[in-house]
């Protein structure tokens, strides 16, 4: 990724709604990057055949792989097993995550303080020859976020970049993200892609300010897929014309029901749902 040259949008994972078909769907209409739903490695390294269906590739939609997990055997017997298809571009490792059955195994944002770790998981996909990131929040807490968790991470792993979500685990999204922290993040000299609550050219406007090399934007994109080109200044079809294209690649698709059922739902709506 020219991240010299290149200030990046990034569709970010949504549970039950981001499958292939909206992945490619945002690609068409401005995204330059998509992840796949947060996925435990252990499950694809015990060949678990509903989560290798979830990371099938059906085009060059340019896609990361985002994992979850901590022991490192399972990461190297999953690695073992992969054939890259077309279209994919490497692994995130998902540290922000909130969800409580992740946060009391010690991985999704519990993973935040857990360097040492996050750097033997980030060199084994190295190892491999991916391309490696991190997707984040500022830590568990707000005694971890004031105690600059994130910052030690950031300085101390070696990854390609970091997607910061401006939260940390016990903030819930009626409280705003805390767009004051990206500067600080970004004097570390690592690449940093912005997360929360942007959605406005003005938004964006604002993140480049800090110098970020990005954003990612999850819930607004469910809402208007057409955000990515409309804050590139791209012209954009009908909502309609997007709903009828998103069916036919249902229909070449055939995934399970409920990604269709989701993001009709939320279209052009204000329905609460959460990134992950």
């Amino acid at each position: 990724m020219d991240f010299k040259n290149k200030f990046y949008y990034m569709l970010a994972p949504i549970e039950d709604m981001t499958d292939s078909c909206f992945r490619t769907l945002c690609y068409r209409y401005g995204a330059d990057l998509t992840l796949i739903e947060l996925i435990r490695f252990e499950s694809l390294a015990k060949n678990n055949k509903s989560s290798w269906e979830r990371i099938k590739l059906y085009d060059d939609t340019p896609t990361l792989i985002q994992i979850i997990g901590e022991r490192e055997q399972f990461l190297k017997k999953f690695l073992s097993k992969l054939s890259p298809e077309k279209g994919f571009l490497g692994f995130n490792l998902n540290l922000g995550c909130p969800a409580p059955n992740f946060v009391n195994k010690g991985v999704g944002c519990a993973m935040v303080k857990r360097i040492s770790k996050t750097k033997k998981l980030i060199g084994i996909i190295k190892d491999y020859g991916y391309g490696t990131s991190i997707k984040m929040r500022l830590g568990l807490n707000q005694y971890e976020k004031e105690k600059k968790t994130y910052l030690n991470l950031i300085k101390g792993v070696n990854a390609d970049f970091f997607i910061v979500h401006a939260r940390h685990g016990n903030q819930t999204y009626n409280e705003k993200a805390d767009w004051s922290i990206f500067p600080e993040c970004v004097k570390t000299g690592k690449n940093i892609i912005a997360n929360g609550d942007i959605e406005t050219k003005e938004d964006i406007k604002k993140i480049k300010s800090f110098g970020c090399k990005g954003v990612m934007i999850g819930r607004a994109a469910i809402i208007n897929p057409l955000i990515f080109a409309e804050l590139k200044g791209l012209s954009t079809p009908s909502i309609d014309k997007i709903k009828a294209e998103y069916g036919r690649l249902l229909k070449e698709r055939n995934p399970p029901f409920r990604y269709q059922k989701n993001i009709f739902k939320h279209l052009r709506s204000n329905v609460e749902f959460k990134e992950i």
